[in-house]
């Protein structure tokens, strides 16, 4: 934001105030940056037929443990028979509340997964990659970092799917 020309953002519903989000407050009370705080149940109409539907964070079951991740914004983009699931860092825990949430409808089951917290062992699980069925599965990760993502565990997990 401080060196790309930003005119809106949509960003989770935030359960919890660090250091970081404040100074993007400030950045964007400074830039004049339209700022769209989203959670479940929400739709962003981007035009016709294409659009992203917002699934997690929920005012109405946050989760405690790791709040910052585990509350991450999750949502599905979606273009007639296309679909791509954004899971941002949640974890086991918010998979498996998503899943408990979702679990007697198709929402889920998406054409492309980005996989939850840069492919971390902490997520991915069996249960939550059945659901989502992705033919291709996207990892945000830098070579050689210092946390070993993605986890070897994870990689054979999506192979099997």
């Amino acid at each position: 934001m401080q060196e790309l020309k930003v005119k809106n953002i949509v960003i989770g519903k935030q359960f919890e105030v660090c250091n970081n989000y404040e100074e993007f407050i400030e950045i964007v009370k400074e830039k004049k940056i339209k700022v769209y705080v989203m959670e479940e149940g929400q739709r962003i109409k981007i035009e016709k037929d294409l659009y992203f539907d917002v699934l997690w964070p929920s005012s109405d079951n946050v989760i405690s443990k790791n709040i910052l991740n585990n509350n991450s914004l999750v949502c599905k983009l979606g273009y007639k028979s296309f679909s791509m699931l954004f899971t941002g860092d949640i974890e086991e825990i918010a998979e498996k509340t998503i899943l408990e949430k979702y679990k007697e409808t198709n929402v889920l089951k998406s054409t492309i997964l980005k996989v939850a917290h840069h492919g971390s062992k902490s997520s991915s699980t069996k249960e939550f990659l059945e659901a989502v069925k992705p033919k291709i599965t996207l990892i945000g990760v830098g070579e050689n970092n210092t946390f070993g993502h993605p986890n070897t565990g994870v990689l054979e997990s999506l192979e099997r799917i």
